[in-house]
């Protein structure tokens, strides 16, 4: 195993020949984001999407990746041959979660290993640093038609920011949205909405248009709703958790609360034996939201959804007190729950009364199961689904009888990013506005 110093060179090709080179990285006192720049012979990131990172965890082509390494805080795994000819270097960075400069750091380091071995390590300390908020701690690029490796260690004062603007700034400053055509009453709200996602969550700009685009689609362009966004914590989820998967689903959701609702955020239930109401997501808390509150809420030994569901009902309609209703009840604005989970329950009975009596109100619930792959028996609008389910139960749900009308919908996937966000937003609104009108007919939409 060798040991870099600054500034010191590696050929790839002496320690991984097939190209195939897993990053490890860690660090004791400070709490640091790592990220992987794909970017152009100019030194410029190509586009976001070649930011890696815990929001976007593999790049389009497969060959960067984010990855748990045994024994350290993260890794990414990068596979040269799948990098496409324009992409030039890769650069692996670090900037400071929250408060804090690098100066605090007692240690940290980059190790290179290939088929789990490591094979060299660059080491790094707060003695190495004073005010800066971000590293740039190694660069893979392109020489003569082969990769090498460079320890750099080069700081930067203003954090991710100054990292995103010295390579190009295409993530911190994308292209703004334009404007829609005005429209009476609500339309400033909306405008000063679009502004706060460029200049607080850019990362949100291209999943507001994406939803736009399926919501006009189906005619519910202007519609207004609030959103939940209801996580399974069970200790299965971990892995999900920890690559990010869930961080970035939750983006996607939370863009969707932004079409529905001007305020700019969504609430968040978490449930497992118990169940859990943090703080909203919103624009300010998106990046790290999912990491922080499942650090403030470990993940769970069992899988309740009927008591999330009843915590779901309590919160928006306290009347019932999350328990029976044989009445319908009226209310300005729907609630869309986006309700994810990768296991079965252990209260199926309390899940089915929760769903009957919730038939009652003006609450959708469209459940997500993560499994194996296999989808539900509908075929949803352009999605041929097998005849075979990972998700029996939630199947049943989506078919249970004794409710004033259907309030719910299921589709599963074999993880939360596999379907592009277009085709997501779309299979989100395979039964929602036929759920509109029906609760307008029962006349729980006032």
């Amino acid at each position: 195993m060798e040991n870099l110093s600054r500034g010191q060179r590696l050929p790839l090709a002496n320690i991984a020949p097939n190209g195939r080179i897993d990053i490890g990285l860690n660090a004791a006192g400070l709490r640091l984001d790592f990220a992987c720049f794909g970017l152009g012979a100019d030194g410029k990131l190509l586009d976001e999407s070649y930011m890696t990172f815990f929001n976007q965890p593999r790049t389009p082509c497969g060959g960067a990746e984010l990855i748990d390494i045994p024994g350290d805080l993260l890794g990414f795994r990068i596979d040269t041959s799948l990098l496409p000819a324009n992409v030039d270097q890769l650069a692996i960075t670090a900037s400071v979660d929250g408060d804090g400069t690098m100066s605090q750091l007692t240690s940290g380091y980059l190790r290179l290993l290939a088929d789990a071995e490591e094979k060299a390590r660059f080491a790094f300390s707060g003695a190495d640093f004073a005010q800066e908020r971000a590293i740039m701690l190694g660069n893979l690029y392109r020489k003569d038609g082969q990769w090498r490796f460079m320890a750099v260690g080069q700081g930067f004062n203003g954090g991710l920011d100054a990292l995103v603007t010295h390579f190009g700034g295409a993530v911190a400053a994308p292209a703004p949205v334009p404007a829609p055509a005005p429209r009476p009453a609500a339309e400033p709200g909306r405008i000063s909405l679009e502004k706060r996602i460029e200049s607080s969550a850019p990362h949100l700009v291209s999943l507001v248009k994406q939803a736009t685009v399926s919501l006009e689609k189906v005619g519910l362009a202007d519609h207004r709703a609030k959103v939940a966004l209801v996580l399974d914590i069970s200790g299965s989820m971990g892995t999900l958790y920890r690559k990010g998967l869930v961080q970035q689903f939750a983006d996607r959701i939370l863009a969707l609360g932004c079409k529905f609702d001007d305020d700019g955020e969504i609430d968040v239930f978490l449930f497992g034996s118990g169940v859990h109401q943090p703080a909203p997501m919103n624009l300010g808390n998106a990046r790290s939201y999912v990491r922080d509150v499942v650090q403030a809420h470990p993940l769970e030994g069992d899988t309740r959804y009927g008591r999330a569901m009843e915590a779901v009902r309590r919160f928006y309609f306290p009347d019932a007190q999350g328990g029976e209703r044989k009445s319908a009840v009226s209310a300005p604005l729907p609630v869309f729950v986006m309700f994810v989970t990768d296991g079965t329950t252990s209260d199926k009975p309390l899940t089915e009364k929760q769903l009957r009596w919730a038939s009652h109100e003006p609450i959708f619930w469209q459940f997500m199961g993560i499994g194996k792959g296999r989808k539900s028996k509908k075929a949803k609008k352009g999605f041929f689904q097998s005849s075979e389910t990972d998700f029996p139960f939630l199947e049943q749900l989506d078919e249970l009888p004794g409710r004033l009308i259907d309030n719910a919908d299921f589709f599963s996937v074999s993880s939360p990013d596999e379907h592009s966000d277009s085709e997501l937003y779309d299979l989100l609104m395979a039964e929602y506005p036929g759920w509109i009108k029906l609760a307008k007919q029962h006349r729980l939409l006032a």
